[in-house]
Order: structure tokens, then sequence, then C-alpha cells
């Protein structure tokens, strides 16, 4: 198959490379979004897609919006068999969509139609699935709505945070995303439509998303820091002095057998910090304070005095 691959996030990293590297498909160009300041300094920055594909020596084009007339003209010049999509960052109009012999793929990772949407692997940790995956999908021009190709599941374990399991699915998608296109070449290809009614929607998350509820029982918080690990972070306010200041939460264990106020500090040792929940309690491990370097919580605690009773909001 002559592919154009389209996307952004590094989801898509592991796919590009499969198709790059096997002997049976080609990679006629790689559409990535433009280059964007990021970090502290605010330099450009290539987005994983693209710096695989210039070390690989593909060829880049980074429009503005992939559904200008220009765009559309240079995909259809290209005349791919199919055009991929993962972690784009940009809705594809129907021109584009249009624009290959056997139409648009994305490799989406959850198990359609649960968790459509921007952010599905930090949902199915969230709401506590006991099971995620990656699905290849027809793209049509609704939002995560087309038919289902091909699907491959994988349990989530009880330590996967969102940057975990997202590396296992961008594994997942790799291989899968090679099956669909065998089956399109040998023209046993299946779309089954999605049923609406088990739909559920996984927004882009912003950094208040972060925010911890400490009224919230001691497995749901627990679901709650793992999906938001590493991005925005899981995130609570400690009282320091006279202000209140941003604590994040890295390492944690839950607990059921705690009991007080909820996000109350009831005890600060070389163990770490035990903070009540609704029902339970977290034990925080691994903490960093706004402004400062990660560090353990029992140091956090040692050097800012957390008094017993303190409660975090």
């Amino acid at each position: 198959m002559n592919i154009v691959f389209v996307g952004t996030g590094e989801l898509g990293v592991k796919a590009l490379e499969a198709i790059a590297s096997s002997p049976i498909h080609s990679v006629l160009a790689v559409i990535t979004q433009p280059d964007k300041p990021a970090g502290r300094g605010m330099k450009m920055k290539a987005s994983a897609i693209k710096e695989f594909a210039v070390k690989k020596h593909l060829h880049v084009y980074q429009p503005e919006k992939i559904n200008q007339a220009s765009s559309i003209e240079q995909i259809r010049y290209l005349n791919p068999d199919v055009i991929v999509v993962a972690a784009y960052g940009q809705i594809l109009s129907k021109r584009v969509l249009n624009a290959a012999v056997h139409g648009c793929l994305n490799i989406h990772a959850s198990l359609l139609p649960r968790h459509r949407g921007a952010a599905p692997i930090q949902a199915a940790i969230r709401e506590g699935d006991r099971e995620t995956g990656i699905t290849i999908m027809w793209m049509d021009e609704g939002l995560d709505t087309g038919d289902i190709l091909l699907q491959e599941a994988t349990l989530i374990r009880m330590k996967d945070n969102a940057q975990v399991l997202h590396d296992r699915l961008a594994e997942i998608g790799a291989r899968t995303l090679l099956k669909a296109l065998d089956l399109i070449a040998a023209g046993k290809a299946p779309r089954t439509p999605q049923s609406a009614a088990e739909a559920t929607y996984a927004g882009k998350l912003s950094k208040d998303d972060g925010r911890i509820n400490w009224a919230a029982n001691a497995t749901d918080i627990d679901h709650h820091i793992r999906a938001m690990t590493p991005w925005p972070g899981a995130w609570s306010l400690v009282p320091l002095g006279d202000e209140m200041r941003t604590l994040k939460v890295f390492d944690f264990i839950p607990s059921a057998r705690v009991s007080g106020v909820p996000g109350e500090i009831i005890s600060a040792d070389k163990h770490g910090v035990m903070v009540a929940a609704g029902h339970g309690g977290i034990l925080l491990r691994e903490v960093q304070l706004e402004g400062k370097k990660r560090m353990s919580a029992a140091e956090f605690a040692r050097g800012y005095s957390l008094p017993a009773g303190a409660i975090l909001s």
C-alpha cells in the first residue's frame, strides 16, 4: 500500500515506524502540525512524528490547515492508496477523507464506541475500566464515529498510569494497523458500524482536570492520579504558612484502613504523608511543590513542617 501518514502526537510514532520499515508498504509523505514554541524558553519544537520522519528521511509537510485547497491538492497529487491518521489534532474534511483510493484510517486509543474524543487513555483509567485497546476505524466526518475495521484489547493493570498505558497502546496500534492494511490489500477489510447508544465522550483535558477531589473514595482517587500522570498532573492545594500552594502527586499508595476528614493529613513520617479520603486514604510517597523539584513526601513533610490535621483542598 502507498500511504500518506497524518499525525502529530507520540501515539502514532510506532505505527509510522512499522509501515516505514515494512518491505511491502511505502510512506509517500508525512503530514504533521507546524513546529510550536514549547518549554520555558519557548523554543520552536517539532512534533514527535516529524522528528521520526526527518530521521528516516521521509517527506514531511506541515500545513497550517490540512483542509486548505493546497494541502488537498498535494495529497491528491501523491495519489495514496490509504491515508493513516493518528493523534493529528485537526478535523479532516470530506475532501481529505476522499483523497485516497481506499479512504482514511484512524488509530484510536480506545475500544470504540467507548471513549470517543481527545483523551481516551486518561478516561479509561479514570473510569476504572477493566480493559481498553486500539481501534482501527474507517474515518468519516463525525468525531470518532466511523465504522470499525479492527480492534485489539489490553487489560488495564493496577499500576498503569496514562504514560505506561499510552506506550503499550502505541505498540498495539502499530501491529493492528499492519493487520488492517493486509485486510484492505486482500479485499477483506470489514466495516462494522458503531453503536451510538453505547458511545461515551472523553474531552480534551486542561490543568484544572488534574485537581484531586479528596471527598472521593481512595479507589477513585487512585484512578484519578494514575489517569492524570504525567499530564496534566494530579494536584492539590496544601496550606503552607498563610498561603495555599500547589502540590503535585506522583508516587502514592491507596489504603482502605484510614478515616478522617477528606483531605486531612493523618500522619507524616518516613513512609510518606497519609491523607484521608471520603473513604480510605492515600499515602503520598513522591510529590512536587510548585517551583521546586520532585522529592519524597517524607522529605517534603520534614522540610515544610507539615502539621497533622492540616487540610489539603
